[in-house]
């Protein structure tokens, strides 16, 4: 997580450019993870309501964004 941990040291910079970029990139870097851990959950047979509840999304939003994947 050294990538994670520099980017969020990054979002606190002074320079706006600099804090923006590095929130961009976190933002990327979230997304990458949430669909890593939700295709492990359904691959580990979770339904689309489980993943919803920890994800603190309705069902519809969760399946409409990885239903397809």
């Amino acid at each position: 997580m050294t990538e994670a941990t520099d980017l969020a040291e990054r979002a606190g910079d002074r320079d706006p450019r600099v804090g923006l970029r590095a929130v961009a990139a976190l933002r990327r870097l979230l997304e990458q993870l949430e669909a890593v851990q939700v295709r492990s959950a359904r691959n580990q047979g979770w339904s689309w309501q489980e993943i919803a509840a920890e994800l603190g999304v309705s069902r519809q939003a969760v399946h409409k964004k990885y239903g397809r994947h």
